[in-house]
Parts: structure tokens; C-alpha cells; sequence
């Protein structure tokens, strides 16, 4: 049986993050990161390496079960990038609309496309440190469409899509259902239960 109250503090700062896993979390509670918690840098080399570094940093300043994800998009034909650098594809200081145009001015429509979700959980009474990962493959659309999601969603067609529809076409219940994110969520899901 879930808790009645939050149980797990979430490491992000992106509030479209923040909602989705809000909703996929459900009965759990997922309870903001305070302002005074500073989340490192994402230096790691692969999704779990930042996701465990945010998690292990908001674990450690508030003393309650935390979780933090990573994720990206890879293309096939960029041999796996943008990856742990998409939010930073087009620069630093780069918004959701320039990398996608850097996105669609180097890979051809119809070509293969990943999504990855790496979430980490650190329980600090123990010490235990857990990642999921969740994928979730697709293609490049010829143009963008749809006013849902947000990052690269407008190009994803995905493969677990019949319809045909760009992930921000999708309701949030029907990404969350085939996204990276959501597959990660459900790992972290059946762990949580095990918990009691």
C-alpha cells in the first residue's frame, strides 16, 4: 500500500520533468527540491552518472529518499548524439527550439532515433543507490508537429506509436505509457513497492 503523504524528493529544477513524474508517480508523491539544494553538473559520461549525481546530492541535503534522472535523445545517424549532451546540443544556454533545429538540419527524416531515461534513487538511512532504465526507440519525423511534450518530442515518431503520431501528439497518458521516462518510472515503481 502507498504512503499517504510525499515520500521522495525529486532532483530536478525542469518543471516539465517535475509534472510528468508527478503524474506517473501517483499515490507515491513526488515533493519538489528545495531552493537551497545545489545539483551538480552534469559531467557524467553516461545517463546514470548524472542521474546518481543529483540524486546523491539531494539525498545528502535533505536526509529524505531522493531520485534524479538523465535523459536524452540519440540518433542513430549521429552514432548515439546528441545523448547525455541533449539539452545542451545547440549550446550551453541552448532552448528546447534551437536544438531541435540543430537536431533537424543533421538527421534525415526516417532515420532511427532512442529515447533513454536513466532515474537513480539514493535512500539515505542505508546508503543503497538504485537505476532504472528505460528506452523507448523511434524514427526522425519529416517535420515537427504537435503542441505536447516539450525537448525533441515534436520529431520523435515512435516505434510503439501505430498511429503515427509525434510524441507531442500524445496525451500524457499515452507517452508515459511507451516513453523512456515512463518505462524508467515503472522500474522505479515496482521497486518502491517492494518496499512496503
Amino acid at each position: 500500500m502507498p504512503p499517504t503523504s510525499p515520500r521522495l524528493v525529486l532532483a530536478t529544477r525542469n518543471a516539465h520533468k517535475a509534472q510528468e513524474f508527478a503524474a506517473m508517480l501517483g499515490p507515491w508523491g513526488v515533493d519538489p527540491l528545495p531552493d537551497a539544494v545545489v545539483l551538480p553538473p552534469e559531467t557524467g559520461e553516461t545517463f546514470a552518472e548524472n542521474a546518481l549525481g543529483k540524486a546523491r546530492a539531494a539525498a545528502a541535503a535533505t536526509g529524505r529518499l531522493a531520485f534524479g534522472d538523465d535523459s536524452g535523445l540519440c540518433a542513430d545517424a549521429l552514432d548515439g548524439a546528441p545523448g547525455v549532451r541533449s539539452a545542451r546540443y545547440a549550446g550551453e544556454e541552448a532552448d528546447d527550439g534551437a536544438n531541435l533545429a540543430k537536431l533537424r538540419g543533421a538527421v534525415p527524416a526516417g532515420s532511427g532515433l532512442a529515447y533513454v531515461c536513466a532515474i537513480a534513487v539514493v535512500d539515505p538511512a542505508d546508503g543503497a543507490e538504485h537505476v532504472f532504465e528505460g528506452r523507448c526507440r523511434g524514427r526522425m519525423a519529416p517535420e515537427p508537429r504537435g503542441s505536447g511534450g516539450f525537448g525533441y518530442d515534436p520529431v520523435f515518431l515512435a516505434d510503439d506509436d501505430p498511429a503515427g503520431r509525434t510524441m507531442a501528439e500524445l496525451t500524457p497518458a499515452e507517452k508515459a505509457a511507451i516513453s523512456h521516462r515512463g518505462r524508467a518510472a515503472e522500474l522505479l515503481l515496482a521497486w518502491l513497492r517492494t518496499r512496503g
